[in-house]
Order: structure tokens, then sequence, then C-alpha cells
């Protein structure tokens, strides 16, 4: 547990700017400022390269616990989060050679086989590990285009005085997708809605202002909760120390985006200090932010399209506003510029590169035909971005896409180009368990009557 960082408790401020300071903890426990924001630290806590670079060699929960006690040192004691770092990451995070320099980070060997679970866990164990010092029970209402909410719903399953409500848009996740949240039962209420993930993510939002819903304790668990956004960005940190071969040199990251918590969070490692010589922000067809940075322009998608990587089927993310943030920009959970962002800047670090069905497909079949590897919808799309943007420098420059779901999870699509993904533990008997979903339309009254029914059973 060596190594110094700045101890000075971060706290952490409204995008909006209309609501209080607040603590990790009050920050965790709201998920959404009173204002309507998101949750940003008062500074950005730096990591040297000696520290950064000391850590090469080192179990990932090591590496995670660096970097999630950079933001959280004076709040959780080293003792305790050193503890709930270890018991969060229990599962191995692979670095898979596709070509020359070229990786693979697979974030897909937790219990859901997402890279969901990076973030799910350590939050609902942060929550645990608070709760003692909190009133009553607690909802965790989360919205989610595919992965998000089994992770929540597993990391949250059975833990006594919280309550899981999980909506998600019932004809565009996979069925093993849907499974995961609604075969679990107990503590979990999976809500199969008749609309598309934006509409249910803003149902969510307006959950979290409504004054007839304050004594559910209502708590966000989607991306827009720091608590949710900030452990992901120690694997980012790791695929460096993991990869990296001479002190300093820096390396190409694409990753694959939706609601753009994950991408978020490379954006800050690289502000901690870890050396980035490109973010490519790779999306699928809903290509609202490779047209801004293109443009200058940001125009939401709505609605937003439906892609084989249906989890980054998102036309206007919600953490947007953050990234925006760190660019001196402004924009509102609309969509609506109210200041632009430094664009000089964010071009120099960033590049956003959209990925069409029809070339996600193609990459899955080359993928596996003349490299072996086995990739999915997400995973594909960001392999895609990152060929696009080296062309010819593959073979000698450091670079890793994220693979952020099993290919297990997306059978159906990888069948249709003859390959057969094999089945991990967390997945294995899953088909055959019973729904429990909820049948929901896509009006926001049906949802604040079903949140308002468990006053009665929490």
């Amino acid at each position: 547990m060596e190594g110094n960082v700045e101890m000075e408790p971060i706290r952490y401020y409204s995008t909006n700017g209309r609501s209080p300071v607040v603590t990790f903890r009050e920050a965790l426990f709201q998920g959404q400022p009173p204002d309507g924001g998101l949750y940003m630290p008062t500074r950005i806590p730096r990591l040297s390269l000696q520290e950064i670079w000391g850590l090469r060699g080192r179990p990932y929960a090591e590496v995670a616990f660096h970097a999630i006690r950079a933001f959280l040192g004076g709040e959780i004691p080293e003792k305790d989060l050193w503890q709930l770092t270890q018991e969060t990451y229990n599962f191995p995070v692979p670095l898979e050679r596709v070509v020359g320099r070229c990786h693979l980070i697979r974030l897909d060997q937790g219990p859901t086989a997402s890279f969901k679970d990076f973030a799910a866990r350590f939050m609902a164990r942060a929550m645990r590990y608070f709760a003692a010092e909190e009133d009553g029970p607690r909802v965790i209402l989360v919205a989610t285009s595919g992965d998000t909410g089994s992770a929540i719903a597993n990391a949250f399953h059975g833990m006594e005085g919280f309550t899981v409500v999980v909506l998600y848009p019932r004809d565009e996740v996979s069925l093993r997708q849907a499974k995961q949240m609604n075969t679990l039962g107990g503590n979990v209420i999976a809500v199969a809605a008749r609309a598309k993930f934006d509409r249910l993510q803003a149902m969510a939002m307006r959950a979290f202002q409504d004054e007839d819903l304050r004594g559910l304790n209502l708590t966000s668990a989607n991306s827009i909760n720091w608590g949710r956004l900030m452990p992901q960005v120690g694997y980012h940190l790791y695929a460096y120390v993991a990869l990296a071969e001479e002190r300093g040199e820096t390396i190409v990251d694409s990753v694959a985006s939706g609601n753009f918590g994950n991408v978020t969070a490379d954006f800050l490692a690289m502000r901690m200090g870890k050396p980035v010589e490109k973010i490519i922000v790779a999306t699928n067809e809903n290509d609202e932010f490779p047209a801004f940075l293109e443009t200058g322009i940001y125009r939401p998608i709505r609605p937003s399209r439906a892609c084989l990587s249906n989890a980054m089927n998102v036309g206007n993310p919600s953490n947007l506003r953050r990234l925006f943030h760190l660019y001196s920009g402004k924009v509102d959970r609309q969509g609506t510029v109210h200041r632009m962002p430094d664009l000089e800047k964010l071009r120099k670090e960033a590049v956003g590169i959209s990925i069409s069905d029809h070339l996600t497909r193609l990459t899955i079949q080359e993928a596996y035909e003349r490299y072996g590897v086995i990739l999915e919808p997400h995973g594909a799309v960001a392999w895609a971005a990152l060929k696009r943007f080296l062309g010819r420098r593959m073979e000698e420059t450091l670079a890793v896409a994220t693979e952020t779901a099993h290919p297990a999870k997306f059978p159906e699509v990888l069948r249709e180009l003859g390959v057969e993904p094999p089945l991990p533990p967390s997945i294995e008997g899953l088909d055959q368990r019973p729904s429990q979903a909820v049948e929901m339309g896509g009006s926001y009254e049906e949802l604040k009557e079903l949140l308002l029914s468990l006053k009665h059973r929490i």
C-alpha cells in the first residue's frame, strides 16, 4: 500500500454550479446534485510518472487501489479501502495482443461478463461501507441500454437495505442481457419498458427531481453517479502500466463509448498523469460526438439509432456534460451547448470515430478469421476505430482497445457470422432461468406509480 498522493480531501461540485459542494459519501448517495447537474471533483489528483511506473507488474486490485485512493484519500481509511478493492476485484483482467503492439483489454471476466462490473461492484461495496451512517433503506434506480443494469443488479442483489429498480428497453437488449437482470428477483425489480434508452434515462432523471418520491431515498446507479464513473479510471491506468515498455511512452486508447462514462474515465486517467497520444472516442452509428468534433456543432440524435452494439445506443450521452466541463465548456442534459469547450485542445487529445453495423460485422469476422480473436459488437466498434485511426502504424504503436462485454452475451450476432462463443461460468444455465420482469410502457407516470408502490415493500 506504499505510495504518496495529495491527501487533502477532494470535494465535489455540480456542473450546473447551483448546489453545495459535497463529500464523496454525499455525492455517492445523492447520485445527482439537486440542481440537476453532475458531480465533478474540485481537483483532479495527479500521480507522478514515477508513481505510475512503479505500478508495473502489480495485480489489478492494487493498481485500482492507487487510482481510487487518489480521489478518496481522507474519506475512507487506507486499510479499509485496500480491503474493499481486494474484495471488489477478485477476477482476472486479461490483456490480449492482437497484432504488433495493439492489444485488447478484456473487461468481461467479472460476475456479469461486462466492464460495468468494475464500477458497479465498487459502488455497491462503498455504499455498504457508508450505509451504517445513513438513515433507512434506499432505492437504487438505474436506466440501462445493456450491461449497466445487470452489473448493478448483481452487485446489489441480496444486499440488505437496498432495493434495485432496473429499467431497460425491452426490444433493444439481447436475451442474455435481459436474463441477467430479470431472473434475480429478491430485492431486484427488472422493468422491461416499451421505450428507448434515452427516454428511460430521462424518466430516471425526472424521478430524482420529483418531490413526491423524496421519501424513497432514491439513488442513481448510472454513470451520472460519480461513484459509478470514478472506479473505471483503474482499468485505463492498468492497461498502460501493463503494456508500456519504456517509461513515459505514450499510448493510443480506443474506447467503446455509449453514455460516455467509460471514455470520460480515460480522460480523467490522462489528466491524472497517464501518458496518452490520443483517445479514440469510438461510437456506433449514434455519431453525435464524432460529428461535433468535426463540425463544432452538437446535435443530439433523437431517437437514438438501434445498432448491434446496443449498450452504445445513446444519442445524447449524459457524461458529455462532464467531458465538456473538462475542456471548459458547458452543455445541458437536453444537449444545448451554453459554452463551447476548448475545441483545439479537445481535437488535439481526442478523435471521434463512428463505426457502422456493416463494418462491425466485418470486423468481428476478420478478427476471428485473421487473428483467432473473438469480438462482440462493442469491442468490434473499438477495434475497428483503432484500425481506422492507426492504419499502417498498427505494428509499432502501443495501443489498446476496450472489449467491454463477453462475446457469449451476443450469440445471435456471432452465430450469423459462423462464430460460436464459449460460455463463461457466469452465463452457464442463464437461458433456462424464468423471467420475473415487470412489463411497462414508456410513460413517466407508470414509473412513478411503480416507485411509489415500493413504500410498502421497503
